[in-house]
């Protein structure tokens, strides 16, 4: 097995060097096209046992023929039409004149199997078939031998197996190429797929982060001024404040490290193994506004729902990303109310707040919109993106009378594949 594997690795730069100079393997066809026909010329098919050798010699007229017919054979691929037009000229000519004629048609034969392998079917047929009946009738009709003579039957058959044979080997090229460009197309998909779901899983990863950011960052900055404001009147005061902002750090970070884990290549440490965020540690995330300051109730009607992670996931960031909105435009008396429904097939999420209306333009926890109000911000587009990916919708926008609204509705199946969300 191995001798042939070394074989064929050998003749691999002779097969690359023909391919590259295709002129040149034309050439060495040609001649050795002509060999064969000058050495058949001296053959006579006609001696008393069978075809005898060196007992006739090829005239002058022959040996020019067969050279014409060979040097047409160089330019087989540019023109191979022509090419069969003037070697199937030379051949009859031969056919008629030469008794017993020279083997002049084997350049028609070469040049009929090009035809066939670089064109179509079709053109092979047009051509072929009158080809085929052009010399046969000829070598019939004009030579010494009976019709029935193995010369004439083996013209036929050459041309033949020669117009066979061409569109074998072009079908053939077809399908090599056909499965070379499927399987570049294949490659192309895959590489296509492999980009988006890079950059579908970089967005959740921002969406995620921004999250866990804007929440906490905005939580320790309210407790932060609070303690500075009562430090010198309130120490007890300004002390608890400051605990809640280790707290609020604290749980940053974890969320961060668990976010940032994802990241994680096969071989390095394991990622945290905390479950994502969801509807059942909301309360403690209203604990950690109601110690901030901001009043928040609770409404659900969702208990025993079995959601999905990636739905989960979604109500629990949207109700951070409003309340933490709430919690930094809505004013220091504002309050907030937070309901979980299920609604049939769906699950909404609605929080409001009776705080202060703000202008459309004013600036959320991410520098976008507060709560619902206006457009821009990664915080609403976040929230939305989150929404529209699992196939439910968003509503955000200020209260008749003051508040701001939002209200997500969910399917209780998400439309997801599975690269969407955790």
């Amino acid at each position: 097995m191995t001798a042939p594997l070394t074989a064929i690795s050998r003749l691999a730069p002779t097969r690359s060097w023909l391919s590259a100079h295709p002129t040149a393997c034309d050439a060495g066809l040609a001649a050795a096209v002509l060999v064969c026909m000058v050495v058949a010329s001296f053959a006579d098919p006609h001696g008393p046992h069978g075809p005898t050798f060196g007992t006739r010699t090829p005239e002058l007229r022959s040996l020019l023929l067969m050279v014409t017919a060979a040097g047409a054979l160089v330019f087989r691929r540019d023109r191979p039409l022509l090419v069969l037009a003037v070697t199937g000229a030379v051949s009859v000519a031969e056919l008629v004149a030469g008794d017993p004629p020279a083997p002049v048609a084997m350049s028609a034969v070469v040049a009929l199997y090009t035809v066939a392998s670089r064109t179509d079917r079709p053109t092979t047929w047009r051509v072929g078939l009158p080809t085929m009946i052009v010399l046969t009738g000829s070598a019939v009709l004009f030579g010494s031998a009976p019709w029935y003579s193995q010369e004439n039957l083996g013209l036929f058959a050459w041309t033949g197996m020669a117009s066979a044979a061409g569109d074998a080997v072009r079908s053939r090229r077809a399908f090599v190429d056909a499965m070379r460009e499927r399987a570049e197309r294949a490659e192309r998909t895959r590489e296509e797929e492999a980009r988006r779901r890079v950059a579908e899983e970089r967005l959740r990863i921002a969406r995620d982060l921004h999250d866990v950011v804007a929440h906490h960052i905005a939580l320790v900055n309210v407790q932060a001024g609070v303690a500075a404001h009562v430090m010198d009147r309130r120490p007890d005061q300004a002390k608890e404040a400051l605990s809640h902002v280790r707290e609020a750090s604290r749980s940053a970070l974890d969320e961060l490290r668990a976010t940032v884990g994802l990241l994680r290549q096969s071989g390095e440490p394991a990622a945290p193994t905390e479950p994502a965020p969801g509807l059942a540690v909301l309360e403690p995330l209203l604990d950690g506004f109601r110690r901030s300051g901001l009043p928040v109730e609770l409404a659900r009607t969702d208990r025993g729902t079995e959601l999905p992670a990636a739905v989960d996931l979604a109500a629990y960031r949207i109700v951070q990303e409003a309340l933490t909105n709430v919690r930094k435009h809505a004013g220091t008396a504002a309050k907030a109310e937070v309901s979980v429904v299920r609604v049939g097939g769906t699950v909404e999420v609605t929080v409001l707040d009776d705080g202060r209306s703000a202008p459309p333009a004013a600036e959320g926890a991410d520098g976008g919109p507060a709560a619902g109000g206006g457009s821009g911000g990664h915080g609403l587009i976040g929230m939305r993106e989150r929404v529209t990916a699992l196939g439910g919708t968003l509503t955000a926008g200020p209260r008749y009378g003051g508040g701001f609204r939002v209200q997500a509705i969910l399917p209780v199946k998400a439309r997801t594949k599975g690269d969407v969300d955790r």
